[in-house]
């Protein structure tokens, strides 16, 4: 075995060993907490992950309002279920909106053709009170989405900014602009962080101290009071967004690796992961090194290779590097590279892949 290759292959199945036997923290309840799961993050940045999720950011949709989606189907006395989840924030515009898209799922799965009139019906007995106002939210709910669908291939082709500012305005014109700022609060927020973020990465001779800083302080400005537990809830998606920062990773590159790892644990830190969270992230990190370090030498040998053969011969010789170097993997990556993907030929992300 080659002699510069032997100490990095012994240190790298050293490092995957230590980092199997992990124990990563739950929170109460059965969701694993992201932020100190660098695994489910890792799997998370996989090629296929991300292009997914790019596919489902790249499609207008009606806008629900955040936490609809994954709301568990009423049972039982429907009534008594809606006035227990609902009853306390049932004049929130946004509660309202919770309600109705959930009603909706429901009763459309049960009955297809029919499920209005039944939705209607258990409003009535529920909410009395509000059911002109949330009969009136239904029909505002129902405009939006055909308009959505009826200009769906004209939204898509917009630039974002345009695209978000005519949905907007019809959100405005249906619901009125108090009431749909209510609703789409989330939608508000986030918007408001990613051009937060879009200014700190343009920060002329900022640090990664001074960008974290602003990111913290625009975190804070939009959420308010609530800035601390919403960070605690997306700690791992937030960290993302600010290392995903062009500059953020710029910076990062040109450190010593002592350095870069100070870093990232600083990132880390202010995002708010406790110790035995920072410490599984460093582990991780030195897996992705070791991994990165083996990938660069593969990577030299197979080119040499591919100068010296051709054909068969070069496809016996590129089957033998792969199998010393990544055992198990050896397939795999042999079928990425049939396909024209080089893992080891992507960026570094620093922190994240």
């Amino acid at each position: 075995m080659n002699r510069r290759k032997a100490p990095l292959l012994l240190a790298l199945a050293l490092l995957l060993a230590g980092s199997a036997l992990l124990v990563f923290k739950v929170r109460p309840g059965n969701d694993s907490a992201p932020e100190s799961d660098p695994a489910r993050a890792q799997a998370a940045a996989t090629p296929g992950a991300q292009a997914l999720a790019a596919r489902n950011r790249a499609a207008p949709t009606a806008g629900a309002p955040e936490g609809t989606e994954g709301l568990e189907p009423p049972t039982g006395d429907l009534v008594s279920y809606l006035r227990s989840r609902y009853g306390s924030r049932i004049r929130e515009p946004h509660s309202q909106m919770r309600m109705l898209e959930q009603l909706m799922r429901h009763f459309q799965k049960l009955n297809p053709t029919g499920w209005e009139a039944e939705l209607l019906a258990v409003l009535k007995q529920a909410f009395p009170e509000l059911y002109d106002e949330l009969v009136q939210r239904l029909r505002q709910r129902l405009d939006y989405e055909s308009w959505v669908k009826e200009h769906h291939a004209e939204l898509k082709d917009k630039p974002e900014a345009e695209r978000r500012a005519a949905m907007w305005e019809e959100r405005n014109r249906l619901f009125g602009k108090e009431v749909a700022e209510k609703i789409w609060v989330a939608e508000l927020r986030n918007t408001a962080v990613t051009d937060a973020l879009k200014s700190i990465d343009t920060l002329p001779n900022a640090t990664v101290s001074d960008r974290m800083a602003q990111y913290k302080q625009s975190l804070e400005k939009t959420y308010g009071d609530k800035s601390p537990a919403y960070v605690q809830a997306h700690q791992q998606e937030l960290m993302n967004r600010f290392l995903d920062l062009g500059s953020v990773q710029k910076d990062l590159m040109a450190m010593a690796p002592e350095q870069r790892a100070q870093n990232l644990r600083t990132i880390r830190q202010e995002m708010g992961l406790d110790k035995e969270a920072l410490e599984r992230w460093d582990e991780l990190d030195r897996v992705r090194d070791a991994r990165w370090e083996l990938g660069s030498q593969y990577m030299s040998e197979r080119e040499a290779l591919a100068q010296q053969y051709a054909g068969p011969e070069l496809e016996a010789r590129l089957t033998e590097l792969r199998a010393r170097y990544f055992s198990d993997e050896a397939q795999s990556i042999a079928e990425e590279e049939q396909s024209g993907f080089y893992r080891f030929t992507r960026p570094r992300q620093w922190g994240r892949n």
